[in-house]
């Protein structure tokens, strides 16, 4: 079958069309329809994570199943014995195997899931509009939802910052301005985001030299040490920062170092449960779907390069063509 393998850290992406097919054994096999390309797929090329090489990458893939039809794929697979699968929540499971990290991903025409509890039933969500879903949308709805209550304390009007108006941050926007009637603000150092924050429903935006209002919750995409300092001096007292971001920023924590009985969290991609409620509300609300740029499967190393450069508006996505099939 058409395959895009990473085949060596730090090396181009190679389109082969004799990858072996994947079997079903005690899984099931979908067709894939598209993948989107996300920033942690260049992590991956870079080396950052102990991957089996070679190895096709992609974590956000809809397909079709035999039974179930149009299907998204939770790709975060835990081990479905420890205390954090058996809550739901294999993404933080000790063992997790995420697809397109540890285990064949969707840069592919078919692709493995460990079993029909990984596929999500799409119904009539476009899936190739929908695909980023499945890990920038999934996770900024997780990060939002960390936050909530911290924006429904009655008493005045509730601020948040969005730290980082890349693609994760563009849905968190949405999210938020479709569960809450908070003011949503955005601080990216690029005049371009912030613009396009501006598009997709952020009341304000603000550059790095700019001087922060105080905010009930901080949402931070980036995670380096000067996101995470701008969230600790921004963040009001009783209010909370969630960390999602991995440039692997530090600050000191303690006593009178933040404001009084500020809360600090990491939040890490999303619960299996909180895919449906995120399909079911993006049928509810289609707004929630931000554009994709469409690139053909063959051409993942140009998406790849593109990412890098910064030329992405949004998020871009990998579509598989097959004769009299759309794919994108």
């Amino acid at each position: 079958m058409r395959a895009v393998l990473l085949e060596a850290p730090g090396t181009r992406l190679r389109a082969v069309d004799d990858y072996p097919e994947p079997t079903a054994g005690t899984g099931e096999v979908i067709d894939v329809t598209a993948c989107g390309v996300c920033r942690s797929d260049l992590h991956i090329v870079d080396g950052a994570a102990p991957s089996p090489l070679p190895l096709v990458l992609g974590h956000e893939v809809t397909g079709v199943h035999a039974r179930l039809g149009p299907v998204m794929v939770y790709a975060p697979w835990g081990c479905r014995a420890c205390e954090h699968c058996a809550d739901g929540l294999e993404m933080i499971c000790p063992d997790v195997r995420e697809a397109g990290v540890f285990a064949d991903g969707g840069y592919a025409e078919r692709m493995r899931v460990p079993g029909a509890a990984y596929l999500a039933p799409l119904g009539d969500l476009d899936p190739v509009v929908s695909a980023p879903l499945a890990c920038a949308g999934l996770t900024s709805y997780r990060a939002v939802t960390q936050g909530l209550d911290a924006l429904r304390r009655p008493g005045r009007n509730r601020r948040v910052l969005i730290v980082g108006a890349g693609g994760l941050g563009q849905y968190a926007i949405r999210h938020l301005r479709v569960l809450t009637d908070a003011e949503v603000a955005v601080l990216d150092p690029s005049t371009a985001k912030r613009a396009t924050a501006l598009e997709r429903g952020a009341h304000r935006a603000f550059g790095p030299a700019n001087e922060l209002p105080r905010f009930d919750l901080v949402v931070d995409f980036v995670g380096s040490e000067t996101t995470l300092s701008a969230a600790a001096q921004a963040v009001d007292r009783r209010g909370r920062v969630v960390v999602v971001g991995l440039r692997g920023g530090r600050i000191p924590f303690g006593f009178g170092a933040v404001p009084h009985e500020a809360q600090f969290m990491s939040s890490v991609w999303g619960s299996r449960a909180e895919l449906d409620e995120l399909l079911d509300l993006a049928r509810r609300e289609p707004a929630l779907l931000n554009p994709v740029e469409t690139v053909p499967l063959e051409d993942a190393q140009t998406a790849h390069e593109r990412l890098r450069a910064g030329e992405i508006r949004g998020r871009v996505v990998l579509t598989v063509e097959r004769p009299g099939v759309r794919g994108g």
